[in-house]
């Protein structure tokens, strides 16, 4: 996804991305991206935070165009059991709530995650942790037992820059049970839920560098030890956030998609946006280059019949997880990020437009 373009060619891309904005809401009326997902043969989604609870104009875009929601933070280990004591459903319960009045499906995000686990989950000794790792997956995955579309049981347990064997990712569950305790949450989870389809969720492997690469290797590794364990997996998830600041080769990519395909698992991209930190400061170029980064990424994974869903990871540009790290820094950046299908004003951005075009062009046979 590295791009060297002139000025020329990012005024060109500018003016292209308006003219197709223009020319494909002619032709949609007011037809939601689900709607277009749905009719040719995929599901399009987006991740909900608490901000749906608020923003009355935010909340209405999940109700017109996402035919999945998944849980963003409210079902994160460090929200859930953020001290000792009563686990803390409210927000899960809350959006499950809002997901059952409008006939939307909610996946669960995520169950096990060496990442924000709560410091006096840490601080336990193996033992301790050892037991509550499997009462916390019977209590949480029983609670939401059917209730789910899908839940991301392990989420990213790779990360090669730790440097452990295998290039897994450290935490308190990798010291507690080794790489095992990827298989033991699975199994723990299928006997407290025994209908849920389980998502192995991953990110990174879309760069083509050494850490890509590591995460592909894994991942494929890790697929056939769970499967030959009689694991039940049905899908794996890709998350999908494109940075081009880092070298991507698509052909590789789709290499190692058709390879996991090739397992039979349903492939999910679970994450999907576009960071835009490298691109030019003009908002037009920028956005034209957003859209075309995402129209190429998504005219590849669409073309694998395995791959059956997309979400992407909230829905307006403000209420973007990059825009959070910007606002921890400073509230007044030098410019903000853009990776999302909708702007400020819930408007669609170009990125809507290719992620439209992407999903008709991609009909499933």
């Amino acid at each position: 996804m590295q791009l060297k373009t002139s000025r020329r060619e990012f005024l060109a891309l500018a003016a292209v991305g308006a003219l197709s904005h223009t020319s494909a809401f002619a032709g949609d009326g007011n037809q939601s991206l689900g709607a277009i997902a749905a009719k040719n043969g995929f599901i399009f989604g987006a991740a909900a935070g608490p901000v749906i609870d608020t923003d009355s104009a935010y909340r209405q875009l999940y109700i017109d165009h996402t035919r999945i929601i998944t849980t963003d933070i409210a079902l994160k280990m460090s929200r859930v059991a953020p001290a000792a004591g009563p686990k803390r459903f409210e927000a899960a319960d809350k959006l499950l709530q809002f997901c059952a009045q409008h006939k939307i499906p909610l996946r669960g995000h995520c169950l096990i995650w060496n990442e924000w686990v709560p410091q006096w989950i840490k601080s336990m000794s193996n033992a301790e942790r050892e037991r509550f790792f499997d009462s916390y997956i019977d209590e949480v995955a029983g609670r939401y037992a059917g209730k789910l579309h899908s839940w991301d049981v392990v989420n990213e347990p790779f990360w090669p820059g730790h440097k452990a064997p295998g290039g897994y990712r450290l935490g308190p569950w990798y010291e507690t049970f080794g790489t095992d305790y990827v298989r033991r949450a699975f199994v723990r989870a299928r006997a407290a839920d025994p209908r849920t389809t389980f998502v192995l969720n991953e990110a990174h492997a879309e760069r083509d560098d050494e850490t890509g690469r590591g995460v592909r290797s894994g991942m494929l590794k890790l697929v056939d030890e769970l499967q030959q364990a009689g694991v039940s997996l049905q899908a794996v998830g890709l998350q999908g956030h494109l940075q081009p600041r880092y070298p991507h080769d698509l052909n590789r990519f789709l290499d190692f998609v058709h390879a996991l395909a090739a397992k039979k698992v349903d492939i999910y991209i679970t994450e999907f946006d576009v960071r835009d930190d490298t691109f030019p400061d003009d908002i037009g170029a920028r956005d034209a280059l957003v859209a075309d980064t995402a129209r190429k990424f998504l005219a590849g994974v669409l073309a694998i019949p395995a791959v059956k869903t997309v979400i992407a990871w909230q829905l307006a540009d403000q209420y973007s997880f990059y825009r959070d790290a910007l606002r921890q820094k400073t509230s007044n950046p030098d410019r903000w990020a853009r990776p999302l299908p909708f702007d400020e004003r819930m408007q669609r951005k170009p990125l809507w437009f290719a992620m439209a075009d992407a999903f008709r062009e991609a009909k499933k046979a």
